[in-house]
């Protein structure tokens, strides 16, 4: 597995365009949780799992915003967070659902 390390106490800032995969969104959409900022993700694909995870994060505090203008563009905010518990029939639906234990743990 690939991986970045960043080394230095110079925060990052910027903007990066990533394809609208649907792997990589639901790693995106998890990273909101290590942030106590709001995170805004543009070309999201509208698929089950995109939905389920969406369900998951909002069980656990995470405000999740659909820009009515632009469906593919969500806004999440996890700057509380409000559970460390999702009700078993969200996450049983997606294996995906695991990518949240290490977040959680961190914050």
């Amino acid at each position: 597995m690939d991986k970045i390390g960043i080394v230095g106490g110079v925060p990052l800032k910027g903007e990066i365009s990533i394809a609208g995969a649907k792997n990589a969104a639901l790693k995106l959409m998890v990273a909101a949780l290590l942030s106590d900022r709001p995170l805004v993700l543009e070309n999201m694909p509208g698929v089950a799992d995109v939905i389920a995870l969406t369900h998951v994060l909002e069980e656990l505090g995470v405000v999740v915003t659909i820009d009515p203008d632009m469906p593919s563009r969500m806004t999440l905010d996890a700057a509380v967070i409000a559970s460390t518990t999702a009700p078993y029939d969200l996450v049983r639906k997606m294996r995906a659902s695991v990518l949240v234990l290490g977040p959680l743990l961190a914050r």
